[in-house]
């Protein structure tokens, strides 16, 4: 734990436990909105293969992560925190332009 905190830059215990916390609810969460968005769609498990659905349905958890963890780290308190991990996280897949303003 020591050495999360230390990488992370986090000073307390709790802070750690938080951010688990939001990780494990971001994407259960995620995974959950993502099936009524579909639906929204037109789009269901009926209406297409699976080899056409579940693409799909990985490609709409993705937007949705990331609009959820916004909301889930700012609810938590540690919006900083969650914000850098955003941008290191969408820098890494090759989207660190959105932010090249930002410092």
């Amino acid at each position: 734990m020591e050495k999360l905190k230390k990488r992370w830059g986090l000073k307390y215990n709790y802070q750690l436990v938080v951010i688990f916390i939001v990780f494990a609810v971001t994407g259960s969460t995620s995974a959950y909105v993502s099936k009524p968005i579909l639906a929204a769609m037109g789009i269901t498990k009926n209406s297409l293969s699976p080899w056409a659905y579940y693409p799909l349905y990985i490609l709409i958890i993705f937007p949705a992560y990331q609009v959820l963890l916004m909301f889930f780290g700012f609810i938590s308190g540690q919006f900083k925190f969650f914000w850098a991990f955003e941008k290191r996280m969408l820098s890494m897949i090759g989207l660190g332009f959105l932010f090249h303003n930002e410092k």
